[in-house]
């Protein structure tokens, strides 16, 4: 076989492969002799079948078999011996001659074809010992587990049926028909519906207008949905609801003690504020955890500069871009909604793709350096995790799992990458420093762009 370099500018190469005649016909040969003791052909005693017969009969696809696993093996091998790693699957090219093609699956010509692809480029390591963090660390107060407690209590209070009119904190139990333009629209009707007045829950101005009803009032409650509203075909439509009360609760007064836990399934009050700190603890863990993680991957992007791959840039652009139009059209806007236009906005999100690229290799190569590796109980802890967020298709879910291991292979990545990320950060000078609810759970004004990015 004759491997000849015809490209090799920046990360990409161009390798034209040779596999001459007589190589193919050895193979050819190889087959058909094992095939001889195998094939069972009528007029022919076993293992007597002449090799020019069974040349005959099944030399061309024989020879098709061996021109196919040629271009599954090949390009593995000779990148490997060439000491390079493909960005990508490569490109194999073949010619379009159908006259050509048939002389080689005859053994009369040599099969040629070519491999396209991009090189992982080589990252040079630098050190971290200089990477500064500053760790937002939340004390959760006796205060915030009080009012997340009082909460807890509030919406599983009781109500008790009462005559009268519904105020402000009363549970209404009502049907309803929501209209516009004197048509109903889908979505905009319930029978039996809760609502709690005050709670706004419903549309901005719809439980005002039902303080002062009582079981058995009927009302058109007339509003205007927001013009930010979810479903984009009602966002800042004038409705009309035709609601029939029936049935005024006033809320039970509930007391905050064991009793009170003991109705949520927890044995006292003291552990039910125990399982609240922990909540609000890993709530607060979660964000800090992301905003380390952020100005981790922030200095490692300042760190590195090198040429990437233009496919592996392009396919995950796709993917990003993919995800931002299908945000838009399911929120119903635009790129002008969002003050851009679609040429910046693509021109921001290839940024991203490249930023998001970068920052993949240099994580490969700092956890292939430090040895991180995912261990198969890992692997299946995080496959028991996705199959548990889809209650009641379990059985289903793990069954995908068992039967697509590219499904399971796909938890790797984000695993490896926190891993990666635990590694550095058990080098880098990370500082604590306390701060308020707010700070820690604000919103960067690019988080939407570092959710894509990291």
């Amino acid at each position: 076989m004759q491997v000849t370099e015809t490209k090799a500018e920046g990360l990409k190469r161009e390798i034209e492969i040779v596999v001459p005649a007589s190589d193919l016909e050895a193979r050819l040969q190889t087959r058909l002799y094992e095939a001889k003791d195998q094939v069972r052909l009528k007029g022919f005693r076993p293992g007597k079948v002449p090799v020019a017969h069974l040349r005959k009969m099944y030399g061309k696809s024989m020879m098709a078999e061996i021109v196919n696993q040629i271009l599954t093996d090949t390009p593995r091998t000779v990148i490997a011996e060439r000491n390079e790693r493909s960005a990508m699957q490569p490109e194999i090219g073949m010619t379009e001659d159908e006259g050509e093609a048939e002389k080689v699956l005859r053994g009369e010509s040599d099969f040629k074809f070519t491999l396209a692809y991009e090189t992982l480029p080589a990252i040079e390591l630098k050190e971290t010992t200089g990477i500064k963090i500053e760790r937002p660390i939340v004390e959760v107060s006796d205060e915030e587990i009080d009012e997340q407690v009082k909460r807890i209590a509030e919406n599983a209070r009781t109500y008790e049926p009462k005559k009268g009119k519904a105020k402000d904190g009363d549970r209404v139990t009502m049907d309803f028909v929501g209209k516009i333009d004197g048509e109903a629209f889908d979505g905009g009707a319930a029978t039996d519906s809760n609502l709690v007045l005050g709670s706004n829950q419903f549309i901005p101005g719809f439980e005002e207008q039902l303080v002062g009803l009582k079981a058995g009032d009927a009302k058109t409650v007339e509003l205007t949905f927001p013009e930010d509203y979810g479903a984009a075909h009602l966002a800042g439509k004038a409705a009309t609801f035709d609601v029939t009360v029936k049935e005024v609760s006033a809320p039970v007064e509930t007391a905050i003690d064991d009793d009170m836990a003991k109705k949520l399934g927890v044995e006292s009050l003291e552990r039910l504020r125990t399982v609240v700190r922990e909540q609000i603890e890993s709530q607060y863990g979660l964000a800090t955890r992301q905003k380390v993680k952020r100005q981790l991957l922030d200095a490692l992007d300042e760190t590195y500069d090198f040429a990437l791959p233009e496919k592996l840039v392009e396919a995950e652009f796709t993917n990003i871009w993919t995800q931002v139009e299908n945000e838009l059209k399911q929120n119903g806007k635009s790129f002008e909604d969002e003050d851009t236009t679609e040429e910046d906005a693509k021109a921001e999100y290839r940024r991203l793709a490249e930023r998001r690229v970068r920052l993949g290799l240099v994580l490969s190569e700092i956890g292939e350096k430090a040895g991180v590796q995912i261990t198969d109980e890992e692997l299946q802890r995080a496959m028991f995790e996705q199959v548990r967020r889809y209650p009641g298709q379990e059985k289903e879910v793990y069954e995908y799992f068992q039967k697509t291991p590219d499904a399971v292979a796909s938890l790797r990545a984000p695993l490896y990458e926190e891993k990666v990320v635990d590694h550095l950060l058990s080098e880098v000078d990370v500082t604590d420093k306390t701060v308020s609810k707010e700070e820690l759970m604000a919103e960067d004004e690019d988080d939407k762009e570092a959710a894509l990015a990291s």
